[in-house]
């Protein structure tokens, strides 16, 4: 399928979008420190992707990309994974990071978890019942 690359990355970042809007993530909303964090990545990233292109080391199926190339030979869906997969593991941090705040504040607030409220739980160790307190 034709540019098959670049609906994957597309999912990729609708699929982790929620997690700004939903988690508030704030991923997005910090321009100037998501740009330094996918520079490097990026520079560093591209040029070794430009190395083994001119090298011979790997290619591009032709009929999964775009067609669009950058200077190099290197479609422009391999840059946009190198900006995509950083940028949805930085919202997936976030959103993570968000969620242990508020369990966080949730357990200072007095709601525990089952598993920590003394009820009985499953034990992966023996497959027994154990109490936790």
């Amino acid at each position: 399928m034709r540019a098959e690359y670049l609906l994957l990355l597309a999912g990729c970042v609708a699929i982790t979008l929620p997690l700004e809007a939903v988690l508030g993530a704030r991923v997005y909303r910090r321009p100037r420190i998501l740009a330094l964090s996918l520079l490097p990545v990026v520079v560093v990233f591209g040029a070794w992707d430009l190395l083994g292109i001119a090298r011979g080391h790997w290619w591009y199926e032709p009929s999964r990309i775009s067609g669009i190339m950058l200077p190099g030979r290197m479609p422009i869906e391999e840059l946009l994974f190198f900006v995509v997969v950083p940028l949805c593991a930085l919202l997936t941090f976030e959103g993570v990071h968000r969620v242990l705040a508020l369990a966080a504040r949730w357990r200072g607030r007095g709601v525990r978890p089952a598993a920590q409220a003394g009820q009985r739980t499953a034990d992966p160790r023996d497959g027994t019942g154990a109490d936790r307190a």
